[in-house]
């Protein structure tokens, strides 16, 4: 894997997929600093990945996206099917089992937190070109001692039953609670897992293994 710049260097060609325009160019510069590494795009919109990397032709795809969405998992198992030299490398900064286990069969390579530090981001970069499966150890330690869940047996029935698209009314119903009690026990759940609605309440929880 990797291009002939001249007749000494074999180089990385890497795509950013970043939506954090900061956070991208930080990504860009780290990279690029590196004689054997090129970045030949960075985008911030998941839509863009299928027709840049067709077009560019990366070795290396560093994506710092929702990996719990389906259709992140869907445009990432696309481009393995249309580029399947392109190693993928996902970076992230709440790994679950569950987001590595989606990760997987998405087909990533490589998984790194986002608290890497650039040196380690650079050997991990090389080692998923070369065909290597690589797991940050920050990254196997979050999933092997996940942070306890905070949410009580009735706060995750309630967001259960919000994840199925029930109103407020309909979840008292059915859980033979008043409809203030579940007001105010959503109120509750969006404190605890720092959401601002209860669909980013449900992702969130769904992502560290609460629900």
């Amino acid at each position: 894997m990797g291009h002939q710049r001249s007749e000494n260097t074999l180089v990385i060609r890497i795509m950013v997929v970043e939506e954090i325009g900061l956070l991208r160019s930080a990504l860009r510069t780290v990279l690029s600093s590196e004689h054997d590494l090129e970045v030949v795009a960075e985008i911030g919109e998941q839509r863009s990945i299928l027709p840049v990397a067709a077009r560019e032709r990366p070795d290396v795809v560093v994506v710092d996206v929702d990996l719990t969405a389906a259709d992140t998992r869907g445009v990432l198992t696309r481009l393995r099917e249309q580029l399947p030299h392109v190693a993928l490398l996902a970076l992230s900064g709440r790994w679950t089992a569950d987001s590595l286990r989606r990760a997987l069969a998405a087909g990533t390579l490589g998984f790194a937190g986002t608290d890497v530090t650039p040196a380690q981001l650079v050997r991990i970069v090389r080692s998923v070109a070369g065909g290597n499966r690589v797991i940050d150890p920050a990254v196997a330690a979050a999933v092997l001692n996940p942070p306890p869940n905070p949410l009580t047996t009735r706060e995750r029935e309630i967001l259960s039953a919000a994840a199925e698209g029930l109103p407020p009314k309909e979840i008292a119903n059915r859980l033979y609670l008043a409809h203030g009690t579940v007001r105010n026990r959503m109120s509750a759940i969006l404190r605890k897992t720092g959401a601002r609605n209860r669909l980013e309440a449900i992702r969130r929880a769904q992502e560290r293994g609460w629900l």
